[in-house]
């Protein structure tokens, strides 16, 4: 299902839960607010009968022929009022009782109101309102109870025509907000669908990366996903011109060996060169492939610890350079991170690391921080240190200052190579312990 469908589902359903919830609050309310009328109204009635009665000094009622309120006279109006006396007997009852079996309420006592719904012996739907009072004469009080009772076809025909009206105007009111839902759905939705258009193009080749201008919110988003693009189609290039200089480099090698073989040499001359040219492809080859094989810069690389690896290089070259008793000094915090390959920090610190154990005297001092967004290393030594005449040679591949340290001469070479893929540099220059200092400056 796609974002636009999930949105526009969610949204009805809530609006409909609320439209439901709402119309369910709105009926019970005018319901409350029908009954109260209802009985205010009946207990109007009960006044106007107890304005229209009158007692005489032996207890006896008598209400005039015509009242106030002519439904009293109709039978079956759906309005019916009876009066009882303190015998709880019926003195009086309307002409609208005539036929009818109205379930008016017993005795109440004198001031009290009883309001009830109560139904006949058919199940017909009354309100019936009782109110006792006590009536004085000259001579004695007596006590009545005056009831009125109404049938509730007409309170429910209201209650219908209002529920009609309530659902009519509910309905029209949550299509209304469906459709300016989708209008804010759609133009709220519409950056994302011009990343979706921008992708297919860029997979159809139209484009090379997302260039529209999108909200903050998918800012980061679309950058990242440029960076990606970008990185992919770097390393994808890293990996042809790879291809294509391995095949370069590897031609003289190859002449070389087939002079060699055609040619009128002795075993030992051809020996010599057979071992000197293969030496060479192997360097050729060792340094391609890890040029090729870098990651490079990478924006939704997981963020690498450089202090753990830093300890681990040393403790392995220790082993190797036992013999040696290097003295150490790391200046890392533990919060110093790269955003990138651990398999190129790993190889970059171990070239530089290495390269200070063998040159050094008894120290090396590593140091590490982040600032202003640049990743500065630096692997100093107390050894020779490196004539700046000789920095350019030196970081050409298979170059060797010194034959008779062991080494490829690929070493620095591999690392300005990758330090380039993640858009650094790598400097070299005289260090404070008397030796060589190697600067390696990257985006952190």
């Amino acid at each position: 299902m796609s974002l636009s469908a999930r949105i526009a589902l969610s949204a009805a359903v809530v609006l409909a839960i609320f439209v439901a919830l709402t119309a369910i609050a709105l009926d019970r309310a005018f319901r409350d607010s029908a009954r109260s009328a209802t009985q205010t109204r009946l207990l109007g009635q009960i006044y106007l009968l107890m304005a229209a009665a009158e007692v005489d000094t032996r207890g006896q009622l008598s209400m005039p022929p015509t009242l106030q309120e002519p439904r009293f006279t109709l039978p079956g109006s759906g309005l019916y009022a009876q009066v009882l006396d303190g015998s709880n007997d019926a003195v009086w009852r309307s002409h609208s009782t005539i036929g009818a079996q109205v379930p008016f309420s017993g005795p109440s006592p004198t001031g009290a109101q009883h309001f009830v719904q109560r139904h006949d012996s058919s199940d017909r739907p009354y309100y019936v309102l009782s109110y006792g009072i006590s009536w004085a004469t000259e001579k004695n009080e007596y006590p009545f109870t005056f009831a009125v009772a109404e049938d509730l076809a007409a309170f429910y025909t209201q209650v219908n025509r209002y529920r009609r009206s309530l659902w009519a105007w509910l309905g029209t009111m949550a299509v209304l907000l469906l459709l300016v839902q989708a209008l804010v759905f759609r133009w709220g939705l519409a950056p994302l669908r011009r990343v979706s258009q921008e992708l297919a193009a860029i997979e159809g080749g139209a484009q090379d990366r997302l260039q529209g201008e999108y909200p903050r919110e998918l800012k980061r988003l679309t950058d990242n996903v440029n960076d990606l693009l970008e990185h992919e189609r770097a390393q994808q290039q890293r990996y042809r011109n790879g291809l294509a200089d391995l095949a370069h480099s590897l031609k003289t090698p190859l002449a070389v060996l087939r002079g060699a073989l055609g040619g009128k040499r002795t075993k030992a001359e051809l020996a010599s060169a057979l071992e000197r040219e293969i030496t060479r492809m192997d360097h050729i080859v060792e340094y391609q492939l890890q040029k090729a094989a870098t990651a490079g810069r990478a924006t939704l690389a997981t963020p690498i610890a450089i202090k753990p690896i830093v300890l681990k290089l040393i403790e392995s070259l220790d082993k190797v350079h036992h013999q040696k008793a290097v003295e150490v000094v790391v200046s890392v915090d533990d919060d110093t991170r790269l955003r990138g390959d651990e398999g190129d920090l790993m190889e970059m610190l171990g070239n530089l690391i290495d390269n200070a154990y063998k040159w050094c005297v008894k120290k090396i001092q590593v140091f590490a921080s982040a600032e202003e967004g640049n990743l500065t290393i630096k692997v100093e030594d107390d050894g020779p240190g490196i004539n700046p005449s000789e920095i350019t040679q030196i970081l050409q591949r298979g170059t060797r200052v010194d034959e008779a340290v062991p080494g490829h001469g690929i070493g620095l070479a591999i690392v300005r190579d990758m330090a380039l893929a993640y858009h650094g540099t790598i400097e070299i220059g005289a260090s404070e312990l008397g030796g060589a200092e190697i600067r390696l400056t990257l985006p952190a």
